[in-house]
């Protein structure tokens, strides 16, 4: 199966972190790269790409499907939280369907960090309803749901899985409390992004 065949809930908003690449962007960070799909998307972007991964067995499946095959992508297991990455900062931080498997506040606080100035950090995300709108939002996307994955297939990615807890509300708070500026949007499928970038370095 193609890359471009590999649809689920997360590759679907993979063109939202693409078309928010700024121009010259030279160095991304893809933050719990699972399968590797967005990594390769970078890659053909940008000149040099780190994905981390802190599951050792996602990490050895992308490396064996050839993830890091081009010098230009590095893979690394560790935790996005960890005191350095090498090559921070980068001029573009991804982070799909990975935020919620770490501390709210301290990621997005890494997250910020990790973005270098004039650069721009895109975030897509999962949250539990704990609103009468999320609920509507998120029954809009059943049948949504039901005629994508009949026209497109449900890829299933093999990295781990887990519920939740923060609220719609409570990402978009503390998104911004942390990332001033930043562009919260509630999305289909069970999802929302975050798009912030970061001021340029005064000359």
């Amino acid at each position: 199966m193609s890359r471009a065949d590999r649809w689920n809930h997360n590759s679907h908003y993979h063109r939202v972190v693409l078309a928010a690449i700024p121009e010259g962007a030279r160095t991304a960070l893809d933050v719990g790269f699972g399968d590797g799909d967005l990594v390769r998307a970078l890659a053909e972007r940008v000149d040099r790409v780190v994905g981390i991964d802190a599951d050792i067995d996602v990490v050895q499946r992308a490396r064996a499907a050839g993830v890091d095959a081009s010098s230009a992508v590095t893979l690394v297991r560790g935790d996005a939280l960890q005191p350095r990455i090498p090559g921070e900062p980068f001029d573009v931080v991804t982070c799909v369907a990975a935020l919620h498997h770490l501390p709210l506040d301290a990621a997005l606080e890494r997250l910020r960090d990790l973005t270098a100035p004039g650069g721009v950090l895109v975030i897509v995300g999962l949250a539990r309803n704990a609103s009468v709108w999320d609920w509507i939002v998120s029954g809009v996307g059943v049948p949504a749901n039901r005629v994508a994955r009949a026209v497109r297939g449900d890829y299933r990615h093999g990295a781990p899985i887990a519920d939740p807890q923060e609220s719609y509300g409570d990402i978009r708070a503390a998104a911004r409390r942390i990332l001033p500026g930043v562009k919260y949007r509630r999305r289909l499928y069970w999802r929302y992004t975050l798009v912030w970038r970061r001021a340029a370095a005064l000359a």
